[in-house]
């Protein structure tokens, strides 16, 4: 497991939905997860608001950035993950929602939980059993153990095993 990241995962999942949802009318969002393009992270800068260096994560040779957008509004980026596919896992190495997914005004919720059902299902596609690793803030760790059904191993490190792997799946994914 890598032990080189940046980070330490700091995302509070706000809640489980199918898609990410309008905070203020419940209105749900088909989404997708894209390859971020160098364009993309050219607008992603701490001064609006973003929490993480995301240019220097795309610069990584060992991860890819993923961005999450509506179908229907894929030029505007609802989060952000990076990842690497590891021999019997993905790991992640750092999520973010968009600032404006963030905070007590936050226009949508269910961004952290989509992202991370991406890094579950990625791993279950390549054949690992949905087996995904990440590090997370000490604050954070039961907040992931309780809605990701995340088990932590000790030190920051938390590991999403097949059971719940296979729950966010199809929380987010027509399987």
């Amino acid at each position: 497991m890598p032990d080189d990241s940046d980070y330490h995962i700091d995302l509070i999942i706000d809640g489980l939905t199918n898609s990410i949802n309008k905070v203020d009318n419940g209105n749900s969002f088909e989404t997708v997860i894209l390859p971020a393009t160098d364009d993309d992270i050219r607008r992603i800068v701490k001064k609006d608001g973003w929490h993480f260096s995301w240019k220097a994560e795309f610069n990584h040779d060992d991860r890819e950035v993923l961005k999450l957008v509506k179908v229907d509004e894929p030029e505007i980026i609802q989060g952000l993950l990076s990842l690497s596919d590891m021999e019997g896992f993905v790991y992640v190495h750092l999520a973010e929602s968009a600032p404006v997914n963030f905070g007590a005004n936050k226009e949508h919720e269910g961004v952290g939980g989509n992202l991370f059902a991406y890094a579950c299902k990625r791993s279950w596609d390549q054949g690992n059993e949905g087996f995904v690793s990440f590090q997370a803030k000490t604050k954070l760790i039961g907040h992931y153990e309780n809605i990701l059904g995340a088990i932590h191993t000790g030190g920051h490190n938390m590991i999403i095993y097949p059971q719940e792997a296979l729950f966010l799946i199809k929380q987010y994914f027509k399987v």
